[in-house]
């Protein structure tokens, strides 16, 4: 993202503070709210209240809340400073992360409620404006930030935000439900989904990390100029906007294939976060072509892993006796984005400590082994059960006949060895 405007360095305060101004400008305008220490509860208290509340009424309301909350904030910069104005971001902020929160759970049980048999295909071709968001916010913020100011940029997203509202009274139905007694405690009890949860967990937090050292590391190393970085970022976040459709179609006409995208969606990650430094002790000298190119790697990798999460919990969900409906889909979605937003806070934290501590490299080595211990667990407990649930006979024969279809079949198990 656009880092800063001016000259940095390490002892003008103004132009750093300038520059976490305009950082947090465009993060709004990508919709990427960090509110990950709040939204974590959030996420997990509403999911249990969409059935009482309606999922409609539940995503109009935090649409309205989080515009408000986005206006608000565009006019802190008229509070005077200190605690009072510490005070009121936190309040804003808090707010604000009730109503995504609410709108986030609701919006992806609506969505697989109204397509139950396209999940992925539909949750693919939302992520198409996940990544517009990505590519249009740094130029459109950093145009809006440095053409009229602090507050101009908040009021923009919160109108549209606004705007929202009316559509989606008008255009959404009203869906109705039954409470279920089915709680997250239950599905955590699945090994499967505690596995996609982690690869849930891996994906957002390579994403936050790069969120918040990507953009220092390109301007000291490459010596590029805001804009620069901007373009740079289209590296991740095209592939990732073209590629999510597609993977979307592919998970839902071929189920079977989820397992695979996921764990080769990790090995990519692994590698792609590996070369991004590179790693130290390859001794390989940073390139700007290399950086790109890994970014691409990344992008498209982490699309293959996104896409297939959804859907999989969902099922496993339902083959373990949870109730078709959208109670259910409010406990998938809150746990979905529950691991997501834990991620995007781990990620810009612990990446960013790593990186004032070591370097940007071995930081990004960390995020590559966090997505390589993702698969490696994923294959290890999936050739553990298939050897424990399969017969030792059977599985001699299996040897010995030298089946070219064993290695799909270890990584894509039936709901009551791999669930």
């Amino acid at each position: 993202m656009l880092c800063t405007t001016f000259d940095q360095t390490h002892g003008e305060y103004g132009a750093i503070w300038e520059a976490h101004i305009l950082r947090l400008v465009i993060r709004l305008l990508c919709l990427q709210h960090d509110l990950s220490h709040t939204r974590n509860p959030c996420l997990l208290s509403l999911s249990f209240q969409i059935v009482q509340i309606g999922a409609k009424v539940m995503l109009i309301s935090g649409l309205f809340v989080s515009s408000g909350c986005t206006i608000l904030f565009g006019l802190l910069d008229r509070v005077p400073e200190g605690g009072t104005f510490i005070t009121l971001c936190f309040i804003i902020r808090s707010v604000d992360a009730l109503g995504f929160s609410a709108a986030m759970t609701s919006s992806f049980a609506i969505s697989a409620k109204v397509f139950p048999n396209n999940i992925a295909t539909v949750l693919g071709s939302l992520e198409i404006f996940t990544g517009l968001g990505l590519i249009l916010g740094p130029p459109i913020g950093g145009w809006l930030y440095q053409s009229f100011g602090y507050e101009v940029p908040f009021m923009a997203l919160g109108c549209f935000l606004f705007l929202m509202v009316p559509f989606n009274i008008y255009i959404l139905p009203s869906f109705a439900a039954d409470p279920t007694k089915d709680s997250f405690f239950r599905l955590f009890t699945r090994l499967k989904i505690v596995l996609i949860c982690f690869a849930i967990f891996t994906l957002s937090s390579g994403l936050g990390f790069l969120d918040a050292t990507l953009s220092i590391y390109a301007i000291d190393k490459f010596d590029l100029s805001p804009g620069y970085v901007g373009l740079l970022l289209l590296g991740l976040s095209l592939p990732y906007c073209l590629a999510s459709p597609l993977l979307g179609i592919v998970s839902d006409r071929f189920p079977s294939t989820r397992p695979w995208l996921m764990v080769l969606g990790g090995l990519s990650t692994a590698t792609g976060f590996w070369f991004l430094g590179p790693v130290p002790i390859l001794q390989i000298q940073s390139q700007l072509w290399l950086l790109v190119f890994m970014l691409g790697v990344i992008g498209f990798s982490l699309s293959m892993i996104a896409i297939p999460t959804f859907p999989e919990i969902l099922n496993c969900a339902y083959e373990n006796g949870f109730e078709e409906g959208l109670s259910t889909l409010g406990l998938v979605s809150g746990l979905f984005g529950a691991v997501w937003s834990i991620g995007m806070f781990c990620g810009p934290t612990l990446g960013g400590f790593t990186t004032q501590q070591l370097s940007f490299e071995w930081a990004a080595s960390v995020q590559g082994g966090l997505a390589f211990l993702a698969v490696s667990m994923a294959i290890y407990l999936s050739y553990y059960t298939h050897f424990n649930t399969v017969s030792p006979a059977s599985t001699l024969m299996t040897l010995r006949m030298g089946n070219s279809n064993y290695c799909a079949k270890l990584l894509a198990l039936t709901s009551t060895t791999s669930c």
